[in-house]
């Protein structure tokens, strides 16, 4: 039975879909990788432009892009502790 991800899981997901992509990465790709509904995805990239955790930026065709900030990059990094811990103690 597949367990439904958590908010702290889904921003994981979205952050982490831009690192792996190193550097600018377009809404449509993280939609995908995400696999998240586009009304989710709106919701939640607006949460995380507001909270500092990626920035918005524009191409020279106005195409919108996406990129974290080193906010963004510490969040996935004391992701990856956090489960770490959970997980090593069978929690998670």
């Amino acid at each position: 039975m597949n367990k439904k991800r958590d908010h702290l899981e889904i921003i994981h997901d979205i952050l982490n879909t831009i690192r792996r992509k190193a550097g600018l990465v377009r809404q449509t790709h993280i939609l995908y990788k995400s696999n998240l509904s586009h009304q989710m995805l709106v919701k939640y990239v607006g949460e995380l432009i507001g909270k500092g955790f990626m920035i918005e930026k524009e191409d020279k065709k106005q195409k919108k892009y996406y990129e974290l900030t080193d906010k963004g990059h510490q969040y996935l990094n004391d992701y990856k502790m956090i489960r770490g811990f959970v997980d090593s103690y069978g929690l998670g």
